[in-house]
């Protein structure tokens, strides 16, 4: 069992709901709470010395047997209040950071997550104990009387420096594909959005594949994409996101910034936002803090509240009356995604532009190999060519062209 603590800062109660999921993530329960009211954090305890104790006569109280601090904490803080408790602290980073880790199947999720917690933990080197005080020695050191310290820190810094350079090559082949997708044309959509507000959902019942979904945060950390057919019949590529979230370390944001910024490469964005969450405002505007950090604030979006199912009429209509250009789904029950297909078609072919075109007939099969990326939108055959009316993106008709004029 768990009791979470942090300072007393501007919702606080939000801050520590949401450590209450985190800490759910991870198969434990918070059984208390406790914050204080404090400028800054105490720098040898985080905590002042009456809160310590009430602290510590909680912990005993309600028999638990591990502290969560809803703050990123130094190794000197962590080691005084450890030894006073007499109990194991983590940190917010920590925590997040274990479930990243629990998350990641890809080889590129486990090596971010990897060097996410390499780069946490150089820093805290110094401070870590005495343990890191004595000399080392032996194969790979400088001599026997190197520091243990300085051993461990070159092997760290020497394995981020690995992660790195294997990062860079995987980086290069979703380049690779990320410019065939391009040549192709296919639109791509991303779902973005605060974790746990349903994207993984979405992306199952709008695509009808199979997507893993869980009722926790950061079931997603890999982008998931499907192929999805709209009603005019184009095409598009449809991806899950890895989900926001607020003071998210800068450490995983620095080992993760390639998996997020695949979403600048979108020609839209759905923002979904979880309409039954009490906070969902605030976790709306730090969505969209991230997207403005990696430069998608600026791409066309659909803003859709997710799980309407669980929310009651007056709820509904306040956030239509603050949101008049939103869309409301429940992507369980499938309610409403109609609408949000007409608005993917919407935006999508804002771009498209209308042209009859003299096809041989011969060349009448090159219209149909692209059907995928086009919309016919009529067919008059004559003795020796077929004047076909097409629309589509501009650069799917020049590509059209090319192949006839070939």
């Amino acid at each position: 069992m768990v009791v979470a603590v942090g300072r007393d800062e501007e919702r606080i109660k939000e801050s520590l709901e949401e450590m209450k999921g985190l800490c759910r993530t991870l198969g434990v329960e918070v059984v208390e709470w406790l914050w204080q009211k404090r400028a800054k954090p105490d720098p040898a305890t985080y905590f002042g010395k009456g809160k310590l104790r009430k602290l510590k006569e909680i912990m005993k109280f309600c028999e638990a047997d591990l502290v969560v601090v809803d703050d990123e904490i130094t190794p000197v803080q962590s080691k005084n209040v450890r030894e006073y408790l007499e109990m194991e602290v983590l940190d917010r980073t920590q925590v997040i950071l274990e479930i990243f880790a629990r998350h990641a199947t890809s080889e590129e999720g486990k090596l971010q997550v990897e060097m996410a917690s390499l780069l946490y933990e150089l820093p805290r080197l110094v401070g870590k104990g005495e343990e890191l005080s004595r000399l080392g020695g032996g194969i790979g050191t400088r001599g026997p009387g190197e520091p243990l310290l300085e051993v461990l820190r070159r092997h760290i810094k020497n394995r981020i420096s690995q992660l790195r350079k294997r990062l860079r090559e995987i980086e290069k082949e979703r380049e690779i594909q990320r410019k065939q997708r391009l040549e192709k044309k296919i639109p791509h959509v991303s779902i973005v959005g605060y974790t746990n507000a349903g994207k993984s959902t979405l992306l199952k019942s709008l695509t009808e594949s199979d997507v893993y979904i869980a009722d926790k945060l950061f079931a997603t950390l890999e982008p998931v994409t499907r192929r999805l057919r709209l009603k005019s019949g184009r095409l598009i590529l449809m991806s899950d996101t890895v989900g926001f979230i607020k003071k998210l370390p800068h450490t995983i944001v620095s080992a993760f910034r390639a998996t997020l910024e695949e979403v600048k490469y979108s020609d839209v964005l759905v923002h979904l936002v979880d309409a039954s969450d009490p906070y969902a405002e605030e976790k709306m505007k730090a969505s969209e803090k991230v997207l403005e950090e990696i430069g998608a604030d600026r791409m066309p979006r659909i803003l859709a509240f997710n799980k309407i199912d669980l929310c009651p009429r007056d709820r509904i209509e306040m956030l239509k009356r603050k949101h008049p250009e939103a869309l409301f789904i429940s992507a369980e029950k499938k309610a409403g995604l109609d609408h949000l297909l007409e608005k993917l078609e919407e935006i999508l072919s804002q771009r498209d532009v209308q042209e009859t075109l003299k096809i041989p007939i011969e060349k009448i099969g090159l219209v149909y190999a692209l059907k995928d990326r086009l919309e016919i939108l009529g067919e008059d055959y004559r003795d020796e060519y077929v004047l076909v009316t097409v629309k589509a993106d501009k650069e799917i008709l020049e590509l059209l062209k090319g192949k006839v004029a070939s």
